[in-house]
């Protein structure tokens, strides 16, 4: 019997409520949306909701930087509409995990305003508070994520302050126990309404060197980088520590029953698979963006997924991603034909995949010229290619001039390509949502894919091939990931190949005997028999 958690079998999508859809015109995404959209997830067959963050905020980073922990902010709608969200996704059968920023604060929260009020603030501590070097510059060589310098001079005090990210997201100082306890209250008003998880944004950031060394320079730095790749971040983050914080949040969620807690961590994988916990006490999913910055060759991936499998700790459970809001769109990187193949191998890799909302569309990078930029990043560090408005852009309902997303006007543009919509590709038997809908329904079919192992098979040139086995059911996916025609040699079993699905879902059924052929930017699943 499979004793497998609803994370581990299941698939998790994630909205970025600013774009999903409008429910009042203002061209911004909200909650209301959200739950008005429900049942698109149903019909995907997706199982779990992440919904970027919607908390009070004064949007300097679109909601990365929280003004209220326990909120709604105006802009999404109200606590009522969270709560009416999170009772149809359940009556649904989706579970609603939501995104933690616990490493910084907005510079308007009032923890921060507080601690601002000079150096004998009860809350000075809650943050990072450090005096100017010898020569009245910052305290160290620490670079902001979003270009510069990541301490911001406070001449009230005479101190500068850290900041990660932007100069308006101040970060908390977590070696303070008094905001460890603030933290995890703010989780349990959430868990007390029902919600099913956290994803924790930058979770690796949350604790920093303690005697504040300066970091490394970076070998590999070259001019048109950000600067944050001048220099190597061993000491303003992945600290020792971390892991005890890490271990207390996975134990609140525990007395609220069966929750995930997954952890944006952008590390190598041998530092990734740490954040399991030597005990397994860390978050069950650190998530692995490894499919993000890979080179799209066969052998290379097949390296680095047999890696990934070796590293993982035993009892621990692999998942991969394939796109994000902080990342270029899959579509975009690879094209649409191998977008395709690369569906088929996030959904039928070992583990739990996550799927960015709009990929299972196709959609393309949408063009944002330089006056409708929203990102900060972008502004600060304009000309880098570093914006993320273009993976940002708003959901496509329809081919409507506005999509289906807003009456008024989107916040950011909806692009090209008006074909990529819901309404049309859930008409088409091939489309990419077509596919997505038969990947996941195979997922939920077969015991093997969802929780099954997972056994490399050797090929040769641009193909990947791999097996999924469970009990007495295997599996075997081909993915080609070439614009030729590939083929492999692949003992066949005593009844033959059987094809369960194309990534052109038109092929279907028994295979004919001899070697396997794969069209160009072709993927199958087979079965035995």
């Amino acid at each position: 019997m499979d004793d497998s958690a609803w994370w581990q079998r299941g698939a998790i999508y994630q909205i970025y409520p600013r774009s999903f859809f409008d429910s009042n015109g203002d061209g911004i995404g909200d909650l209301d949306g959200i739950r008005r959209k429900l049942g698109h997830l149903v019909e995907l067959g997706v199982d779990a909701a992440w919904i970027s963050p919607f908390f009070p905020s004064p949007m300097a980073d679109f909601g990365y930087d929280v003004a209220d922990y326990c909120g709604v902010d105006p802009l999404f709608g109200t606590l009522a509409d969270f709560d009416a969200l999170i009772a149809e996704a359940h009556r649904l059968g989706l579970r609603i995990i939501l995104d933690f920023v616990p490493n910084h604060t907005s510079d308007q929260h009032p923890w921060f305003l507080e601690s601002r009020q000079g150096r004998e603030s009860a809350k000075r501590d809650w943050y990072i508070w450090r005096d100017p070097a010898p020569d009245g510059g910052p305290p160290n060589n620490w670079m902001s994520n979003f270009g510069g310098s990541a301490w911001a001079f406070d001449a009230a005090s005479g101190q500068y302050y850290y900041h990660a990210f932007l100069r308006e997201q101040p970060d908390l100082n977590w070696r303070n126990p008094a905001v460890q306890d603030a933290m995890m209250e703010a989780l349990r008003f959430w868990l007390e309404r029902g919600v099913d998880g956290f994803r924790v944004d930058v979770i690796w950031h949350l604790v920093k060197d303690a005697l504040f060394r300066d970091n490394p320079p970076n070998p590999g730095y070259g001019p048109g980088q950000p600067d944050i790749n001048r220099f190597q971040q061993i000491r303003s983050t992945d600290q020792p520590e971390v892991f005890d914080i890490i271990a207390r949040m996975r134990a609140t969620l525990a007395a609220y029953g069966d929750r995930v807690l997954i952890g944006e961590i952008y590390l190598p994988v041998e530092r990734l698979v740490a954040y399991y916990g030597e005990r397994l006490e860390g978050v069950h999913l650190p998530f692995n963006f490894q499919l993000i910055a890979a080179s799209w060759h066969a052998r290379g991936l097949d390296e680095m997924i047999d890696e990934y499998e070796r590293a993982i700790p035993e009892g621990g459970w692999p998942n991969w991603v394939l796109g994000n809001h902080d990342q270029k769109r899959i579509a975009g990187r690879l094209g649409a034909a191998q977008a395709r193949v690369a569906a088929m191998l996030l959904l039928t890799l070992r583990g739990t995949p996550t799927i960015y909302y709009g990929d299972e569309l196709g959609l393309p990078n949408v063009p944002v010229p330089p006056e409708l930029a929203q990102d900060p990043w972008e502004k600060n560090e304009p000309g880098l290619g570093v914006g993320r408005d273009p993976a940002r852009a708003p959901m496509r309902w329809n081919d409507s001039p506005r999509a289906g997303f807003t009456t008024g006007t989107p916040w950011l543009p909806i692009g090209p390509q008006p074909e990529l919509n819901v309404a049309t590709e859930a008409a088409d038997p091939r489309s990419m949502l077509a596919l997505h809908r038969r990947l996941l329904a195979l997922r939920r079919a077969h015991p093997a894919l969802a929780v099954g192992g997972y056994e490399r098979i050797e090929a040769e040139g641009d193909l990947l091939a791999y097996r999924r086995r469970e009990g007495g059911e295997v599996l075997t996916v081909v993915l080609n990931l070439s614009a030729r025609e590939e083929s492999l040699d692949l003992p066949a079993p005593a009844g033959g190949w059987r094809c369960l699905v194309s990534t052109g879902l038109d092929r279907e059924g028994p295979e004919p005997a001899g070697p396997l052929r794969l069209r160009p930017d072709e993927g199958v699943v087979l079965a035995e028999g």
